[in-house]
């Protein structure tokens, strides 16, 4: 099957950084892309969740925060005797890995619709539910002797009103409320524009994630095989769950790519406040630099293919 659009247009991104184009996409595109994409998948899952009953959803939310809470508890311990990383930063790398990218997400729904696989509706709302679990477990990770240190107001505040989760969970309010028929007027702007934006927003990531190799390399080849193998664990994790479920081919898939992604945007906000002293640098070169594009371009049909082949 012929490469995702996406795909190549992250690419295309990389190339730019690393043969040292003058490309550049302005930053207040950048934020206008980001937030048309997050609407724009909370919107899709709200409009399908409100053909759902909560029965069917609550099984597959339980599931989903379980394992954003589980993950980093795995991740830790590889990060601390493998990687021998300090406390802070291996809680901190846990964290990221533990939450999800909704970009990640975004990609998988374009190469399953592009494959012609189905999704279960409820899917969607995993993406708001998965964002945060991870990031609180590690917070505990790196602060469990002094757990009063941490600023819990501030910290939840700056979890459920940043941008990320309020726009994803704005987004399956009003379609949830809307519905099909009330989304049908603004479905041209946020339904039939979206992989053309995602294809652009890709290739700003791709720029992004091209200047995020000069960190890994400060870093070391433990972090570079880290995020090459732990998403693969964390998305044979997330099939076998998925299959538990009874979920659908494209629902394992999806949730084996929620497993496996790692964020780059609600982590890096949260760690900077609660764990301070933790380097960044780490955290966001694996995330961004290395696991990213490591599931945009080979990840995401791997976790098809494997679901396909399990199923």
């Amino acid at each position: 099957m012929p490469l995702d659009p996406v795909v190549l247009f992250f690419v295309l991104g990389v190339v730019a950084r690393l043969a040292r184009s003058d490309l550049r996409l302005p930053e207040a595109l950048y934020e206008t892309l980001s937030v048309y994409l997050l609407l724009a998948i909370g919107l899709k899952g709200g409009a399908e969740l409100a053909r759902q009953s909560v029965a069917s959803i609550a099984p597959v939310a339980a599931a989903g925060i379980a394992l954003s809470a589980a993950l980093p508890l795995l991740a830790y311990p590889v990060l601390r005797r493998l990687g021998r990383l300090a406390r802070a930063d291996a809680a901190s790398i846990a964290a990221h890995y533990g939450s999800v990218s909704v970009v990640t997400f975004a990609v998988a729904q374009s190469v399953l619709a592009r494959a012609g696989v189905a999704v279960e509706p409820q899917m969607a709302v995993l993406v708001a539910l998965m964002e945060a679990p991870g990031i609180v477990v590690g917070i505990l990770l790196a602060k469990r002797d002094d757990l009063s240190a941490v600023g819990w107001g501030r910290l939840a505040h700056e979890t459920l009103f940043g941008k990320a989760v309020y726009l994803l969970l704005g987004g399956l309010l009003i379609g949830a409320i809307a519905g099909p028929d009330g989304l049908a007027p603004v479905k041209p702007l946020f339904g039939d524009l979206f992989k053309g934006v995602l294809c652009l927003f890709l290739l700003e990531m791709g720029l992004v994630a091209g200047s995020r190799l000069a960190e890994l390399r400060r870093a070391g080849p433990f972090l570079i095989a880290f995020g090459l193998c732990m998403p693969v664990v964390f998305g044979v994790i997330g099939l076998v769950v998925g299959r538990g479920l009874g979920l659908s081919v494209g629902g394992c898939a999806i949730l084996a790519t929620l497993c496996a992604s790692a964020s780059y945007i609600a982590a890096p906000t949260a760690m900077r406040i609660a764990v301070p002293q933790a380097n960044p640098a780490l955290s966001i070169g694996a995330a961004l630099g290395v696991t990213f594009p490591f599931n945009v371009t080979l990840g995401v049909p791997l976790y098809l293919w494997a679901a396909q082949r399990f199923a």
